[in-house]
């Protein structure tokens, strides 16, 4: 039996597994932890939650904390040098 998956197919591997990754994370962490989904019947069966502070928790993250303390910024570095660079020519 010879060589069945090319090593030209392996980067297209890896990408498709992190983006497969990636969205069974996302439909876990929306399954488990969003507050407009209801899997148990006793949330169901209400019609409107009143869950104001549990919808704050799951929108404001860790993650979205830290980066609203950040400059949006792709390249800090490099804005750096061409800033800095151009106040240095005059």
């Amino acid at each position: 039996m010879g060589r069945w998956l090319k090593p030209d197919v392996y980067p297209l591997i890896a990408a498709m597994s992190f983006v497969t990754g990636m969205c069974v994370f996302q439909l876990t962490r929306n399954v488990l932890m969003n507050p407009d989904v209801r899997v148990s019947k006793r949330h169901r069966q209400s019609a409107v939650l009143d869950n104001a502070d549990e919808g704050q928790r799951y929108s404001q993250h860790a993650f979205r904390r830290f980066l609203s303390t950040q400059r949006p910024e792709v390249f800090p570095a490099l804005n750096r040098f061409f800033s800095e660079s151009n106040s240095t020519d005059k």
